[in-house]
């Protein structure tokens, strides 16, 4: 990076005034670095949530929440999500590029002969009650990777990296469905070789030994493209959990279960479980003929009440993945012929309103991916508490490939948030009778 501006800080208190450079990346806002502040002022900064605050540089995503732009190493949500498939975008994430032919052919054989766990991992299941929450599985299962694969550790190793990049991606549909499958007290189906990364994790899903499971195609299409637009999406809260996690040297597999664990999350990957719940609860009060009265109540702010997958904190325009994931959702529903189900009448019968009322359309409260992406999973026969596994399972490459570049940041280190103390100033100790 080079800087040929400054910002100067000025104080009221009588500290000297201060310079710092002024970066600019290739696209998006100028950042100040401020990495001496408190060597030269003895003061920090204070950012809750870190709002205002570029913690590292990257080169893989990029956001513009005003133009409800996204780009996955330059090229367009749009344009990736109609011309790829699933394993390719990871390839993308992971090395920068497109692969040809050839490298396309390598890195799904190697993704593909990666899917299957140690046989010992069936045994971690039987410690999980069978009415846990996936996720919890997920977490744990995750996390007890690295007992398996001890030569893979070595983070500063690039080929070591590329290693666990490819397991992490190759497992975590077979870890996930073992979740499904426990859950249900159904057998575990191993994958197989012969089939898409997409069609493979359907069927490890809702294959049994009784019957030959065949994939559909929609059906597939229909989960590549959920992968596709949830694989990476820049420095939101679970992916900056899991650099702040490696940044200790903590292993790839302990890092991708700390990021597991913050996507959990309702605020973050919960949102399409927490958007299909309002339509069960909607539907439970009347269905569409109680619709108006929902949307009265959300328009009230002293009602309580809150509309869950629409609008969204970074885009401040139409979500870009929303308008594909739109085209999918349409797309599966006329497959299954569910369009007249109640609760997918229901759900269409609320966007229509979103994208019709002045309410709505002035805040600019579009239906975003969340929304979209849960009625797909429903109508697909995935339970609500699969989709934050199924999110999981999308952005693990994101994940991964932001991990990786930062571990090869020479410029990285340990993350130490400061803070604003507002606690007792140095007191002393009373003797126990005297308190």
């Amino acid at each position: 990076m080079t800087s040929q501006q400054k910002a100067t800080l000025s104080f009221t208190d009588g500290t000297p005034s201060v310079e710092f450079p002024v970066y600019k990346g290739t696209m998006g806002p100028d950042v100040v670095d401020i990495r001496k502040l408190y060597g030269q002022t003895g003061k920090f900064t204070f950012d809750p949530g870190f709002m205002s605050t570029a913690a590292c540089e990257s080169k893989i995503t990029y956001i513009d929440g005003d133009k409800g732009e996204l780009l996955y190493r330059g090229y367009p949500i749009e344009q990736l999500a109609q011309h790829c498939d699933y394993l390719e975008i990871c390839y993308l994430l992971l090395n920068g590029e497109l692969p040809n032919e050839e490298q396309r052919r390598d890195f799904d054989y190697r993704v593909t002969h990666h899917t299957m766990v140690h046989e010992q991992m069936t045994r971690f299941f039987q410690g999980f009650r069978r009415d846990a929450h996936p996720m919890a599985v997920l977490v744990g299962c995750v996390g007890a990777l690295s007992a398996f694969y001890h030569d893979s550790l070595d983070i500063n190793d690039p080929e070591h990296r590329f290693v666990s990049a490819i397991r992490l991606i190759a497992k975590m549909p077979t870890l996930t469905a073992m979740a499904y499958k426990y859950n249900t007290g159904q057998p575990f189906m191993y994958p197989r070789n012969d089939l898409s990364y997409s069609a493979n994790f359907l069927r490890m899903m809702f294959g049994t030994p009784c019957d030959e499971y065949k994939p559909n195609d929609v059906l597939v299409r229909a989960l590549d493209r959920i992968l596709i637009l949830h694989a990476d999406h820049e420095q939101n809260a679970s992916t900056s959990t899991v650099r702040l996690a490696g940044s200790s040297g903590a292993n790839p597999f302990a890092c991708i279960a700390a990021g597991i664990a913050t996507l959990w999350g309702p605020a973050h990957g919960g949102a399409n479980e927490a958007c299909l719940i309002m339509l069960d609860d909607i539907q439970k009060q009347g269905g569409v003929e109680k619709i108006g009265e929902f949307i009265d109540k959300v328009k009230d702010k002293n009602s309580g009440v809150k509309l869950m997958g629409f609008g969204h904190r970074v885009y401040k325009n139409y979500d870009p993945r929303a308008k594909l994931m739109r085209e999918t959702c349409h797309e599966v529903l006329g497959e299954l012929g569910l369009h007249d189900d109640p609760l997918f009448a229901l759900a269409m019968k609320l966007e229509q309103i979103a994208l019709e009322d002045d309410y709505f359309v002035q805040r600019k409260l579009y239906p975003n991916v969340d929304f979209y992406s849960g009625i797909v999973q429903k109508a697909m026969g995935i339970p609500t508490s699969m989709f934050t596994c199924i999110f999981a399972l999308a952005r693990t490459v994101g994940w991964i490939a932001q991990w990786g570049e930062m571990i090869a940041d020479p410029d990285q280190k340990i993350g130490r948030p400061r803070q604003l103390f507002t606690g007792k100033t140095p007191r002393e100790v009373q003797t126990i009778d005297k308190r």
